[in-house]
């Protein structure tokens, strides 16, 4: 590993001004991401900026009804918040499927959401990968992808984002806020990460030097009724290879609103938009719920040996709306 200064923010403004001292520094949350890049030499910062002490980890309900999450707040504490299990359980179950009790006592808000590809070309320096060094090539679109994209990739990446918290939030319209220099700003979740394109290396829509602060979600009655599921391939504590964040409004056994976020299938959280546009008004049914998994899938493109995840994507989003359907008639 390479050696690192090593320093302790307590306000924001000091946290920004000591990453502007240095552009190779970066923030330091729990860790457990940037970490382990360290160690494999994909991250060689030249300076650590712990940020685990800013006064930014309360979880709270905003005048409007929604709920605001600070960005230095642990994923075990989010995760047990009874508002956050009452009002929007899906994100509760997606912050419990996404790691251990270890990690989630020590990654935080933030940090989990620019967390970087579990992609093993990535991750290994002796490989080319266009996310780590632009230009070199993605082996993985004629190597190892099983696990990799089928929606929104390109030919320069193929690789998924890890993220179950972000998946959730994703479902939920959840706003992100940031601070930089020249003061505040925000970003809706579904433009925090831009498009694969030719530019892989560029994760991304945040500005320069931007320090994540919170999260907000918006009032959203619908999301009391939502589910997160989540398949691996082993029972214990593994990345999904498909998952899917789901909220449904059923009257009179019809659906009046949905909210649908796919995981692990690009490489940002999946919002599901052409689903949810054949779910809004139709019968709360199996056949509704195929065609709406068939309606976002149609834009899917399989590689060689990852085409099995449109169908497991088919299957969930059956089988998880058909659970929200009974369980907002009883």
């Amino acid at each position: 590993m390479k050696e690192f200064d090593y320093r302790r923010a307590l306000d924001v403004s000091g946290a920004l001004a000591l990453l502007d001292a240095d552009p190779d520094a970066r923030f330091l949350g729990g860790g457990t991401n940037l970490v382990d890049l360290m160690k494999a030499g994909v991250e060689r910062p030249a300076r650590l900026v712990d940020v685990r002490e800013l006064p930014l980890a309360g979880v709270e309900s905003t005048a409007d009804g929604g709920l605001r999450i600070g960005a230095t707040a642990t994923n075990s504490d989010l995760a047990a918040h009874p508002d956050v299990r009452r009002r929007y359980p899906a994100l509760a179950q997606a912050v419990l499927a996404g790691a251990s009790g270890q990690l989630r006592n020590m990654a935080t808000v933030g940090g989990n959401l620019l967390q970087r590809t579990r992609c093993g070309y990535f991750a290994d320096v002796t490989k080319p990968c266009n996310k780590r060094v632009p230009g070199s090539g993605c082996p993985a679109v004629g190597g190892e992808h099983r696990n990799h994209a089928v929606l929104g990739a390109s030919e320069h990446c193929v690789a998924v984002h890890p993220s179950d918290m972000g998946v959730a939030l994703t479902a939920f319209d959840a706003v992100v806020s940031y601070e930089t220099a020249d003061g505040p700003g925000e970003l809706p979740i579904a433009d925090l990460y831009l498009p694969v394109g030719d530019t892989p290396h560029r994760e991304t829509a945040l500005p320069p030097g931007a320090l994540i602060t919170g999260v907000t979600l918006p009032p959203a009655p619908t999301a009391a009724n939502s589910r997160y599921r989540k398949v691996r391939e082993r029972a214990s504590y593994a990345f999904a290879i498909g998952s899917i964040a789901a909220a449904l409004d059923v009257r009179d056994g019809v659906v009046r609103d949905a909210r649908l976020a796919f995981g692990a299938v690009a490489s940002r959280p999946w919002r599901a938009r052409a689903a949810e546009r054949v779910l809004t008004g139709a019968p709360a049914d199996a056949g509704t719920f195929a065609a709406a998994a068939d309606a976002e899938l149609a834009a899917a493109k399989p590689l060689p040996h990852n085409g099995y995840k449109v169908t497991l994507m088919r299957n969930l989003v059956v089988a998880v709306l058909t659970e929200l359907a009974e369980e907002a008639t009883r």
